[in-house]
């Protein structure tokens, strides 16, 4: 390595110590026995109730994901509204609430509010322990609970596949390309065609004056 002109002389760093900057998980083992002893002992705290609570389905975003249903934040308020749930009783029966999302469709609202019936329908609700609720707890020996909220209440499929079959003759004479783009035409001129029939009704009903 040859050095020309007046320049700085180099003073490169290749001693950096990096023996101890290296990051280990020899605690790997460790750290997962002790994950799973805290969900187990966060189940047995919640006692009855549910470990996760109900998220609604919903649609991945952008064109690649949202043929795909996931788990939402929580449920709007339209959708507490269709099922019949208030907003601060959805929070105390496990119920989460999304404030800011919104139902573009009413598939997803319907959807939704059919989740919230069947957990409606499936929840036993205990009173408070106080004086005046002694001795009226429910007797749920003879009821199958389930506490996985997902397993009770799976994401539905995002679509159902089509399964092939024959063209037929009507698609065959069909021209996609052409339907598309008079659909598209129509949809972009009908502000300016309904004002053009405004126009021609207020004039005749001038001339008629």
């Amino acid at each position: 390595m040859g050095f020309r002109h007046n320049n700085l002389l180099h003073n490169n760093h290749f001693h950096k110590d990096w023996q101890r900057r290296v990051r280990v998980w020899f605690d790997q083992a460790g750290r997962k026995k002790s994950r799973r002893n805290a969900r187990a002992a966060k189940a047995a705290a919640l006692g009855m109730r549910p470990l996760q609570p109900l998220r609604p389905a919903v649609r991945g975003q952008t064109l690649k994901y949202n043929t795909k249903m996931r788990q939402g934040r929580g449920f709007t308020l339209e959708e507490l509204k269709a099922a019949g749930i208030r907003k601060v009783e959805a929070r105390s029966i496990g119920i989460p609430v999304d404030h800011r999302r919104k139902n573009r469709s009413e598939e997803s609202l319907k959807l939704n509010t059919d989740r919230l019936k069947a957990y409606k329908e499936r929840l036993i609700v205990f009173p408070r322990r106080t004086k005046k609720s002694k001795g009226q707890m429910p007797d749920i020996s003879s009821i199958t609970t389930t506490r996985a909220t997902s397993d009770a209440f799976p994401i539905p499929a995002g679509m159902t596949l089509e399964a092939p079959r024959a063209i037929t003759a009507e698609e065959k004479e069909g021209e996609a390309f052409r339907t598309l783009r008079m659909a598209r035409a129509i949809h972009r001129h009908e502000g300016a065609r309904q004002a053009r029939q405004a126009k021609r009704d207020e004039e005749a009903a001038n001339s008629k004056k």
